[in-house]
């Protein structure tokens, strides 16, 4: 096993200065239960580089203030601050106008905002909403809500054992009465690479509108959304290296502007009186009540450093680690990979025979590892295969060969202990 592990390795030299990206990033220097941080639950959030951190200790320490509402100085630097974050956040997503990229708390946030805002206002008794076997409870439950406010009926496209879209159930369900289709771009439990653009192009086909989770594609796969050309992109900050508590939802101009605000407060007016509001104009109609400021402003420095490193840098090096990962792992005795699609983004979820993947979570844990243990907020996908919940390693670009080496020499070391 080793001299194969060796050649595979060999085979696979990293594409990235991974020693000199690690040494960005503080947290990894941490030790955890005595043993060195083994950071692999990037699926859950990833660690942030050092200029994230710096952005954030800036803004409290220089720019306190409150966004688009001040003369002062203080408040004109914040929002100096926060506008340039999202222009950079538009660019990074394809160049898109930046009204059209709304400030959200999180992916969830976004995607509750499209179910509340539009499809409650378009939605009728006898339409439907397609979702697919693979999604995230964010993408479930907002769209079970808003079909039980309208009448609407919610359509489930099924995955085969692979863990992939049944692409052609998908083409039977569009129909006449398909008005929104919301689909993940990367499974979050399963790493499946969604054919997306497909799906899209299928669905508008159909007369639908589209809706992207790209909560796990954002940091690992290029997004471009305009060529795309989805009708909503939601993505999360913290899933790219940026604070928790920030996101965006992209969304055509013209459907974001016939779209009625979400939320009440400040910032989202122009004009109010006891008689008659007048809405801000976009992106502002949807941004009520103070932000996330600092949060925005990491954002932006996280952006900035993922493109620094280059996206399709990042993506080649996951592809080698997600490679050699599954060899390794496919080579355990007793260990089932659940997801082996053909496009996979860097997510390896398994089971090991009489062990729950609790145990195998807490096992790990002691050696410093740290993986993701249960349904990922994935129960539908647990129950298409027959399990509970699964232990899930998933990697980012500071993630090594000699970390997949601990992580399978841990694996078995579980194994002896239940042996």
């Amino acid at each position: 096993m080793k001299m194969d592990a060796e050649a595979i390795r060999a085979a696979s030299p990293p594409r990235l200065d991974v020693a000199a990206l690690r040494r960005d990033f503080p947290i990894l220097a941490e030790r955890v239960n005595g043993k060195p941080l083994v950071y692999l639950d990037n699926a859950a959030t990833t660690q942030k580089p050092a200029s994230v951190i710096d952005a954030l200790d800036a803004y409290y320490r220089h720019r306190n203030s409150n966004v688009h509402r001040g003369v002062h100085t203080l408040s004109q630097r914040a929002t100096d601050d926060y506008e340039t974050a999202r222009a950079r956040i538009a660019r990074f997503i394809g160049g898109v106008a930046t009204e059209e990229v709304i400030y959200t708390s999180g992916t969830t946030g976004g995607l509750n905002l499209v179910a509340q805002s539009y499809a409650r206002t378009v939605l009728r008794q006898g339409d439907d909403v397609v979702v697919s076997a693979l999604e995230h409870h964010s993408n479930i439950v907002p769209w079970q809500l808003v079909c039980a406010q309208t009448g609407a009926s919610l359509k489930v496209v099924p995955v085969n054992d692979a863990g992939e879209i049944e692409m052609d159930a998908y083409e039977r369900l569009l129909g006449p009465r398909t008005k929104i289709v919301a689909f993940t771009h990367v499974s979050n439990a399963l790493g499946t690479i969604t054919p997306i653009d497909r799906v899209i192009r299928l669905a508008h086909e159909a007369g639908a509108i589209v809706v992207v989770d790209g909560a796990q594609a954002i940091a690992h796969v290029g997004v471009d959304v305009r060529a795309l050309d989805c009708d909503f992109y939601a993505f999360s900050g913290h899933k790219i290296f940026g604070p928790t508590g920030t996101g965006v939802l992209y969304g055509k101009a013209a459907i974001l502007d016939a779209m009625p605000p979400y939320q009440g407060g400040g910032d989202m007016i122009r004009s109010v009186t006891f008689e008659k509001t007048e809405y801000n104009d976009l992106p502002y109609k949807f941004e009520a009540g103070t932000p996330n400021i600092a949060g925005a402003i990491g954002f932006g420095a996280a952006i900035d450093y993922v493109e620094r490193v280059g996206v399709g840098a990042i993506a080649a090096y996951e592809d080698e680690l997600l490679a050699y990962a599954t060899r390794r792992m496919e080579a355990i005795p007793g260990l089932r990979i659940i997801g082996t699609a053909a496009h996979k983004a860097a997510i390896v979820s398994f089971t090991l025979d009489g062990v729950h993947a609790h145990d195998v979570g807490t096992i790990l844990d002691n050696e410093g590892i740290a993986v993701r243990a249960g349904h990922h907020c994935a129960m539908p996908v647990m129950e298409r295969f027959g399990i509970s919940g699964t232990a899930r390693a998933s990697f980012a670009l500071y993630n090594t060969f000699d970390e997949i080496d601990a992580l399978v020499a841990g694996i078995e070391r579980v194994q002896r202990m239940f042996g």
